[in-house]
């Protein structure tokens, strides 16, 4: 690893110049390449880490490129030109960065992908996410109980299925850990898809785009359910249910006698909490940022100070060149019966937000 006190300043202690004590982010800079400022998670994501690296001694560069993959690519680019002494990147599309990572590698920089795997580069050093396959799990197993509470006597139940970004590497996780639940009730006719529309190469919603997947629910409703009702949605991301429920509460879901469907989210951002305590969507799962920050920099730390990172999988994540070590953080089922308890109790909203 590089040297941490650089240039004149390590001439200047050399010297005896400097009679104040070297100041914290003399540890070196870390870049930070965040996919959007577009959903709440990412901001929430940056302004943790940037708190924890800061009080961690290290300075910060942060950038958003909203969904953009060359400008990601080009703030990545320019923070390997500036010889930061480590990168944090969440990945818009985890499969176009080898070159990039290659000439941080050349430099020595480690890279540390922050719940987004990047895929086919072998510069990748650790991953720091969530434990993706069970936040589908407990998508669907909310998703199911949600059924059986609202809907107890109807069978089959009519549930229709969204994918996230098919770019992401974790969308995958999230589908495979949902339908590990689902596909053996699919199989004994207990729900139904009417729309036939399975797998994610088909429910794939490009860029988690709430828009898209409004548009999508349109379609659904209008080609399927103009005689028939649906009871369930599975969503895989908040931003995409908000999108789901405009289209189903265009069409008098919610009013008028005809009960919501139950869907389901991921995050836990303010809108969908207050969807939920409005009685639309059923539920999310939370995965606090907070936690996934203080990973992510011990994970440099580590490096940096040249130790060894703490890790809790060696298996799971192979990303078409090496399997990335990494450390799955455990996520959270949220509903009304304990959003309380969870998002205000633990302090990662107050009250007055979710009002």
């Amino acid at each position: 690893m590089k040297t941490y006190v650089k240039g004149l300043s390590a001439l200047a202690i050399s010297l005896g110049l400097l009679a104040a004590p070297v100041i914290a982010q003399d540890k070196g800079t870390v870049g930070i390449a965040m996919p959007t400022k577009s959903s709440a998670r990412w901001i929430s994501d940056g302004e943790s880490m940037v708190k924890q690296f800061e009080a961690a001694g290290y300075a910060v560069d942060l950038q958003y490129a909203e969904d953009d993959i060359p400008n990601q690519l080009a703030q990545i680019e320019n923070m390997i030109t500036k010889e930061v002494d480590a990168l944090v990147i969440a990945a818009i599309d985890g499969t176009t960065l080898s070159n990039a990572l290659a000439n941080a590698a050349a430099l020595d920089i480690p890279v540390i992908a922050y719940d987004r795997l990047i895929r086919d580069s072998g510069d990748v050093n650790y991953y720091a996410t969530f434990d993706n396959f069970k936040v589908g799990v407990q998508q669907a197993s909310s998703l199911v109980g949600g059924l059986e509470q609202r809907f107890p006597d109807v069978s089959p139940w009519n549930v229709e299925l969204f994918g996230g970004s098919p770019d992401d590497n974790n969308a995958y996780f999230f589908y495979n850990g949902a339908m590990s639940v689902l596909q053996p009730l699919i199989d004994s006719g207990k729900i139904n898809v009417s729309s036939g529309q399975m797998g994610m190469d088909t429910v794939g919603t490009l860029r988690w785009d709430g828009a898209v997947a409004q548009a999508r629910m349109d379609n659904l409703l209008s080609a399927h359910y103009t005689d028939a009702q649906v009871h369930g949605v599975l969503s895989p991301y908040d931003g995409l249910s908000i999108g789901i429920l405009s289209s189903l509460k265009g069409v008098g879901y919610g009013s008028g006698g005809t009960e919501m469907p139950i869907v389901s989210g991921q995050d836990a951002e303010v809108p969908s909490v207050k969807s939920i305590l409005a009685g639309e969507q059923y539920s999310t799962v939370f995965k606090d940022t907070r936690e996934l920050a203080r990973v992510t920099v011990g994970m440099v730390e580590a490096l940096l100070q040249g130790g060894e990172p703490e890790i809790n999988d060696t298996e799971t994540y192979d990303n078409g060149v090496l399997v990335v070590p990494s450390y799955l953080l455990e996520p959270v089922s949220v509903d009304a019966s304990n959003w309380e308890e969870i998002l205000i109790g633990s302090g990662y909203y107050t009250a007055d937000q979710i009002k």
